[in-house]
């Protein structure tokens, strides 16, 4: 099952919404901005609390976003997923078997083609498609790639996630905390 059945991904930006998801009842959760100094402890905290951290390897200060970073990410970090909008992260994510998220954002035409060209050579295990709030796009994608997409950026409202759901995305990112705490009601009563 697709994170085990939770449909909200809760992205964390700051510690603070790190300390959130390691407290809360969401068993998987996206760490987006961290350094580098502070992976290991925030991953091995994560891991005693039960929790599976996708993290995004493009934005670990300190880190140069290539295969050699994504190897050492994979190696020593070992996070449950990787997300990144470069091709040789996800290829070297999907080499040592950890879970490969694409990024792609859709700003027009050109750059849905393109996402398409890239997804046809990295096979990802899932695609993030930024913005979420596109739901023809997100069926489209979905239908064209055969891929499960996650819907990602400028969802900001419990109704926007449950439309990008409606059509098709597996699951829904956010760094939004009232959508988060809207959805976090669901899981603890």
């Amino acid at each position: 099952m697709v994170f085990e059945g939770q449909r909200i991904l809760p992205a964390a930006k700051s510690m603070k919404q790190f300390e959130a998801i390691i407290e809360g009842p969401y068993t998987y959760g996206v760490m987006l901005e961290t350094h580098i100094a502070q992976l290991q402890s925030m991953m091995e905290r994560a891991r005693r609390h039960g929790k599976n951290i996708l993290l995004h390897a493009d934005l670990v200060q300190g880190l140069k976003n290539d295969e050699y970073a994504a190897e050492y990410l994979c190696q020593h970090i070992r996070p449950a997923g990787l997300i990144s909008t470069r091709a040789s992260i996800i290829q070297k994510a999907k080499q040592k078997g950890i879970t490969a998220i694409q990024r792609v954002f859709l700003l027009d035409t050109h750059a849905l083609e393109k996402s398409y060209q890239l997804l046809a050579k990295t096979q990802p295990d899932f695609i993030e498609v930024l913005p979420g709030v596109i739901p023809h796009i997100i069926t489209e994608v979905s239908e064209r790639t055969g891929i499960p997409i996650i819907a990602g950026g400028l969802i900001r409202t419990p109704e926007e996630v449950e439309l990008a759901l409606g059509v098709g995305a597996a699951a829904v990112t956010t760094s939004n905390d009232d959508v988060i705490k809207h959805f976090k009601k669901s899981l603890t009563s």
